[in-house]
């Protein structure tokens, strides 16, 4: 009985001090584990906080080995991460920089502004201007208080192309504003590009106080000397012979074309500067069209070209300014007996409607490309040069000048090397 209880107790105390070694162990293993974790857990809070230099050690134990191993590459791969972003930022910052300086030289002033009209952002030419000495000093006012439009007319700020407008601090000198919306924001943003065309202005006045006092200079000869062709061709001082004439006549179209010319200069200078005056009266059209082709004829005779107008059968009259559109109609004429490189003859043809009458000259010359018909009423531009011919590009611009004063509207057709088709449309 004695032995069994010895035995028993025995057996207990090998129990105990196994318990005692397995717990010891187990204590300092989680004591690694423990110790593992809290570096792991200080290079985590590292690298939140941007150290990315920061790495664990290496532990010889393969299983942490392995988390350490990975660990130290991710904050590696971070790392480089960084050093990339740094890079673009600082490229971005370098782009930004030169992308404002040149924005800010540019002789043109820019603006940028919401749909209420606030300003939130502008360019130096901008501030002086408007007289501004901070930009901070013009963030969220109303683009209102430094400019107002020039015209009396509405101001949209989604469609504003070249429009005059006046800076308050800046009287003296002149602006147009063009507008852009930028699509590219949530909210809607407006780019305003304000150009100063003061000095164009100056230098347009100049040109044309020039181009007047030179052609009225001009027209006092000329007019002299078509006069004293025209006293030769009447045998005021004596016989000439079929030479003398032939030459004379040939001296006299020449004459009434650089006449023309200068007219056309003239015109178009009191146009810019006085406006056009119209004095509307009943016109046949018929007759009106007629008589026209029949001035026209010799100059077309002399191109080899013969001018056919078919009346009308409805005996067409409209209320217009027979001089203004005696002009635009031989302009036409003559341009197209300039353009005909074919035999083929000039037609001039009127229709009627309830609302509308409309002129066409046709002629079946080498046409207009799609190119120039869209510059063909510009000012100065002329299709004459390419030919080699006298033109200043006026008569086309003074002609739609002329039309449009009648409410009406001028167009352009043209095939290359088959037909070129002017028409003019004027209200009944």
């Amino acid at each position: 009985m004695f032995s069994y209880f010895y035995i028993i107790n025995i057996c207990v105390i090998i129990v105990f001090v196994s318990l005692f070694f397995i717990t010891k162990k187990t204590n300092k293993r989680w004591s690694k584990i423990n110790d593992y974790l809290g570096k792991v857990t200080t290079t985590v809070d590292s690298i939140r906080y941007g150290n990315l230099s920061t790495k664990i050690e290496k532990i010889e134990h393969p299983t942490y080995q392995n988390v350490t191993d990975s660990i130290n590459r991710m904050v590696e791969t971070l790392n480089d991460r960084e050093k990339m972003i740094i890079e673009y930022q600082a490229e971005l910052m370098r782009q930004n920089k030169l992308l404002e300086s040149v924005i800010n030289s540019l002789s043109d002033g820019i603006l940028i502004i919401n749909e209420k009209f606030e300003i939130l952002r502008a360019t130096p030419k901008i501030l002086k201007w408007f007289g501004i000495r901070k930009g901070k000093d013009i963030l969220g006012k109303n683009v209102f208080e430094y400019i107002q439009p020039l015209k009396d007319e509405e101001f949209e700020v989604t469609n504003l192309d070249n429009m005059e407008i006046f800076i308050k601090h800046t009287p003296t000198n002149n602006f147009i504003v063009s507008s852009q919306a930028l699509s590219s924001f949530d909210k809607k943003r407006f780019v305003m590009i304000i150009k100063d065309i003061t000095n164009e202005r100056e230098i347009e006045k100049l040109k044309e106080d020039f181009v007047a006092t030179l052609t009225h200079d001009l027209k006092v000869p000329i007019v002299a000397a078509s006069n004293m062709i025209d006293l030769f061709l009447a045998n005021k001082f004596g016989d000439i012979s079929e030479k003398q004439k032939f030459a004379l006549d040939n001296m006299k179209a020449s004459n009434n074309s650089l006449l023309e010319l200068v007219q056309i200069l003239l015109e178009t200078y009191k146009l810019t500067e006085q406006g056009l005056k119209l004095v509307k009266e009943d016109i046949d059209v018929n007759s009106f069209i007629q008589k026209i082709a029949e001035e026209m004829e010799p100059l077309a005779n002399a191109a080899k070209l013969e001018i056919i107008f078919n009346p009308n059968g409805s005996n067409p009259h409209i209320k217009a300014d027979i001089t203004q559109l005696t002009r635009v109609i031989k302009n036409l004429i003559s341009n197209a007996v300039d353009h005909s490189n074919s035999k083929k003859p000039i037609e001039i043809e009127v229709e009627k409607t309830s609302k509308y009458l409309t002129i066409c000259v046709i002629d079946y010359g080498q046409g207009i490309s799609q190119d120039e018909l869209k510059m063909i009423f510009n000012k100065y531009y002329s299709a004459a040069k390419k030919l080699r011919k006298v033109g200043t590009g006026l008569g086309l611009y003074l002609s739609q000048q002329i039309v449009e004063a009648h409410g009406g509207e001028i167009s352009v057709n043209s095939e290359e090397n088959i037909k070129t088709e002017f028409c003019v449309k004027l209200p009944v």
